[in-house]
């Protein structure tokens, strides 16, 4: 169920193996957060805009008979992306490490003799760690795998991520700059674990990529692949409910008909997929009651701006990090007030490297404001316009200047519209945070532990939030069923590519 990148990466696996594969989606586009909003000639993705680590899509598609290259043709963004600090300061983050250590003396000349030191020592995390996010996790006992009580002292579980960061960066700056990336997963580098310092890592090392058309134009192709492996995707259509005999899952239901299943892949936000899709009496573990005392990440203020004109200046990608970064994030993750004063935002003005995505003359700016998820503080109906005028001002401290009345094309999207539209409980964007309570065993697991038949794919479940994860998640969650129904995956591992071996880098 759903036509996210996790149950068409799921798809698609599951039909090389020669299962028969319906895929069902409540909204009439492919892809849910990783698709397109396309109006008057502009193009906008809808969540994710950075493509990381391609080698796990590139395998599955490989696996499939397919070039992920082939199918959806990239960029690699040098820099990938533009640092602006509100506390004063700007990096143009580049994997060039000479040119890095050079930005970062600038600002701090001791913190750029250690980076060599942080990619020394994440390059090894990454690579021991791997092995750990491609395996499932289904009980505290996994937990004592010889693999896993030996990376105790190099992932340092005791520590956040700012704390861990420490060792390497003296600035308060040059640590956000390489920590902000936990926003990615909805948390903050104050309590998102340690272990998370490899997703800056992955960034230099692995690249950061832009699709051409966006990062919608991936789940396009995936979706374009899987039917013609004869997957069935059903637009337009939502499931009422899961059929059950006992705990074995039966089929699902819709408006329209009911369809058998041997098992069912649930692509949807898990949160309120299981509230609303399963009888609450057939959840030991994952009870309503239970679901509602979890730990949610964060959600985003979103604005779609179809503009007249090209900011060339601009980066592609640009983050601004607020001066007064630790109290931003303390109103949105403890406090769930909006933070109106200084807060920190992210946008992406693709045209300067992909003129396809506006009219001739036009550009697209796609601009995210991380907000708390839905609380009783917060009345978007009362405080939306005078967000987005906030929302408007900022923009000027990266340089876009008189963007209001350049503006031909406009969408918004707060925390009710991400629950509305797109069915994420409290409009949590990441899904459940990422504490150490939350991770590895005790998410909710791939081979769903409340009923028999049914698995789970995206981020509420293992590895978690962020694409190559979730696609990873696909990996682990096909494998099982599979297993389950005693079948042979029939997958056949991609060729190992060098980095930058296929892409043309975009400067």
């Amino acid at each position: 169920m759903g036509a996210g990148p996790g149950g068409l990466a799921s798809a698609m696996l599951l039909a090389k193996a020669g299962l028969e594969v319906t895929v069902i989606e409540k909204r009439g586009t492919v892809g849910g957060r990783t698709s397109t909003i396309e109006q008057d000639g502009f193009r906008f993705d809808v969540g994710p805009t950075f493509f990381l680590f391609p080698q796990v899509l590139r395998e599955i598609f490989a696996a499939t008979g397919h070039s992920l290259e082939k199918e959806v043709p990239m960029y690699r963004l040098d820099p990938q992306y533009r640092l602006i600090f509100g506390g004063g300061g700007q990096v143009d983050a580049t994997p060039n490490v000479e040119r890095m250590k050079a930005q970062i003396a600038a600002i701090s000349p001791g913190d750029a003799s250690r980076l060599e030191a942080y990619f020394r020592d994440n390059r090894e995390k990454l690579e021991r760690f791997t092995p750990i996010l491609q395996t499932e996790f289904e009980s505290w006992r996994d937990l004592l795998r010889p693999e896993m009580l030996k990376m105790l002292p190099l992932v340092r579980p005791w520590r956040s991520l700012d704390s861990d960061l420490r060792q390497y960066f003296k600035d308060d700056r040059i640590r956000l700059g390489f920590s902000f990336q936990s926003k990615y997963l909805g948390m903050s580098p104050f309590s998102c674990p340690s272990l998370f310092s490899i997703l800056s890592f992955l960034e230099y090392e692995h690249g950061v990529f832009h699709p051409v058309g966006g990062c919608g134009a991936v789940t396009a192709a995936m979706a374009r692949i899987a039917e013609g492996m004869g997957v069935k995707i059903l637009r337009n259509t939502a499931v009422e409910e899961l059929l059950f005999d006992g705990r074995k899952v039966t089929g699902v239901r819709t408006k329209e008909e009911t369809l058998d299943a041997e098992a069912v892949v649930v692509n949807a936000d898990f949160a309120q997929a299981m509230q609303r899709m399963v009888p609450n009496r057939l959840r030991k573990r994952w009870t309503d009651e239970r679901i509602e005392k979890k730990q949610f990440s964060c959600s985003t203020f979103m604005m779609y701006l179809g503009v007249e004109g090209l900011d060339k200046d601009v980066a592609h990608h640009t983050i601004y990090l607020s001066k007064n970064y630790e109290q931003n994030l303390k109103d949105i993750e403890h406090n769930h007030v909006l933070s109106t004063e200084d807060p920190s935002f992210y946008v992406q003005n693709a045209c300067v490297t992909d003129a396809s995505m506006a009219p001739e003359g036009m550009s697209t700016l796609y601009v995210l404001v991380p907000v708390t998820h839905e609380s009783e503080n917060v009345d978007w109906a009362k405080q939306e316009a005078g967000f987005r005028t906030m929302a408007i001002r900022q923009l000027e401290k990266i340089g876009i200047k008189d963007v209001e009345k350049r503006i031909r094309v406009e969408k918004r999207l707060t925390p009710q519209t991400w629950n509305s539209d797109f069915g994420l409980h409290l409009g949590a964007t990441f899904s459940m945070a990422h504490s150490l309570r939350q991770m590895l065993h005790l998410r909710p697991h791939n081979r769903f532990e409340d009923l028999d038949g049914v698995y789970l794919v995206g981020g509420g479940t293992h590895p978690g939030s962020g694409l190559p994860v979730i696609f990873e998640s696909a990996r682990i969650t096909s494998r099982l069923l599979l297993k389950d129904m005693e079948l042979e995956p029939k997958w056949n591992p991609a060729p190992r590519l060098e980095k930058s071996a296929v892409y043309e880098v975009a400067r």
